[in-house]
């Protein structure tokens, strides 16, 4: 139940008041002045504050700053008479959230008061969210206890602070953007955006808007005036990543923003400025692209300041056993499992494999093992062809069905089966639904609707990023 604390001190407006929100279900306080209202202050937690800006020993616009100082999460509402609109200016721009004028409509105070909370619920979600993100982002979710990653991790926190421009290098799954995101949310700049951009993913054509935004009518379908993403990150962070794949011409763009924190939206000839910092990341070897005119080199140097490279997980393979205790505790939280560990068979499979697609093969490799087990102790024949090096045995050869004394449920057992072709026909199709579908002789529609009652949208979406990255790294 929410607290209403009234400070008025005409008893009238004060009893209305109290009885008027005591009907609508709030827990009501009331004060005559300053001293009344700071003992309800220090007694309890107050959510909404009535004030009325003309009262003796203190004014308003002094109570509600000093309210502010002992509970800065109170949302003071001001009561004033129509000569004094001036002073609810004042009193807003010292922290509080509206004014009622003398007389008002009770039905307005509720309204008032009930938009007032949802703007105090709507502050305490972001501050959680935000606060949930710089956990997650904080150092030690990079899981590595290498000596690669141990000086990973030591650059990182030199240069999280600073406003320096960072260039992360290493191959297609390493976690670059995860170390992006690390620092940023540990540097000065953690409570303003972080804005992420796949230079490979966005068309050439789309980037150039995409990146700078453009006015109405700058190009056919332009139908109205769109911020860009530097817009969007002004003050925090953007992060560029593939930016070895980005054309020449938006190339001397990127470097003007380096240089002179500005740029012209498409089809505009106004400057916008912004306070940005730059964090870009690159799978391919810039020095190289440099020499072959694939990429500018003074663009190169700009973003070469302070480069972090990311080891591959073959040359970490230390990390591994410590890689997948952390995934297997993730997805036993994310997807309801309960896998107990890996045997040593296994793990022996993982660390003789030379993870082409890095961390994030290993990723998704733990959730598919989790999925299709969901409990009990992964092993090797848990593990996908492709890094077991053992064939399945086809379902038509497999043992016949065993009912233990315990009993078994035909339906958990059945819908694990199902899970299993499902996830090996979409492997075998590269991670193509209609072909899918074709393999298991279903309906597409059939088939998107148990990729969607089994929780499955996620494990695609991972392992084909993985699937392209692996690609484009190997162009």
């Amino acid at each position: 139940m929410a607290h209403v604390l009234i400070i008025d001190d005409e008893p009238a407006i004060r009893m209305a008041l109290r009885k008027f929100l005591k009907d609508q279900k709030y827990e009501v306080s009331i004060a005559a002045d300053s001293d009344e209202a700071f003992k309800v202050l220090e007694q309890d937690v107050v959510d909404v504050a009535l004030v009325d800006l003309v009262m003796p020993k203190m004014d308003g616009i002094e109570l509600i700053q000093k309210m502010k100082r002992v509970q800065p999460e109170i949302v003071p509402i001001v009561i004033t008479g129509f000569g004094t609109i001036t002073s609810a200016v004042q009193a807003m721009k010292a922290g509080a959230f509206h004014y009622l004028t003398k007389p008002f409509d009770l039905d307005d105070v509720a309204s008032i008061i009930k938009t007032a909370l949802e703007h105090k619920e709507l502050k305490e979600d972001n501050r959680l969210l935000r606060d949930q993100i710089q956990q997650e982002y904080r150092f030690a979710n990079i899981v590595g206890k290498s000596d690669e990653m141990t000086a990973v991790f030591d650059l990182v926190e030199k240069v999280a602070g600073t406003d320096s421009t960072i260039l992360l290098l290493g191959e297609s799954g390493t976690g670059k953007e995860l170390v992006a995101r690390a620092i940023h949310y540990n540097s000065k700049r953690k409570d303003k955006p972080l804005v992420t951009v796949n230079c490979a993913a966005i068309p050439e054509e789309l980037l150039e808007s995409e990146l700078f935004g453009h006015i109405k009518g700058a190009y056919t379908g332009a139908i109205a005036t769109v911020p860009g993403r530097f817009d969007s990150a002004d003050h925090g962070s953007i992060f560029l990543d593939e930016i070895g794949d980005m054309s020449f011409k938006l190339q001397v763009k990127i470097l003007r923003v380096l240089q002179e924190q500005c740029f012209e939206p498409v089809g505009s000839t106004k400057t916008h400025t912004v306070d940005v910092r730059i964090i870009a990341a690159t799978n391919q070897d810039l020095e190289r692209a440099v020499k072959e005119r694939r990429f500018r080199e003074d663009l190169y140097y700009r973003l070469n300041v302070i480069p972090i490279l990311i080891p591959p997980l073959r040359e970490r393979m230390s990390d591994v056993a410590l890689l997948v205790s952390h995934f297997i505790e993730k997805f036993n939280s994310s997807d309801n499992c309960q896998i107990e560990g890996i045997d040593k068979s296994a793990m022996k499979i993982l660390m003789q494999y030379k993870w082409p697609g890095n961390v994030r093969e290993l990723e998704n490799m733990i959730e598919r093992a989790a999925v299709l087990k969901r409990q009990g102790t992964i092993g090797a024949t848990d593990l996908p062809e492709k890094i077991s090096g053992v064939k399945e045995a086809a379902p038509a050869k497999k043992a016949g069905a065993e009912v233990p004394e315990a009993g078994i449920s035909l339906r958990k057992s059945v819908a694990e089966y199902e899970t299993e072709l499902i996830l090996k026909a979409l492997e075998k199709t590269g991670w193509n639904k209609n072909k899918a579908a074709r393999l298991l002789k279903l309906n597409r529609t059939t088939l998107v609707e148990k990729i969607r009652k089994r929780n499955l949208e996620k494990l695609m979406r991972r392992t084909g990023e993985y699937v392209q990255g692996d690609k484009s790294s190997n162009r």
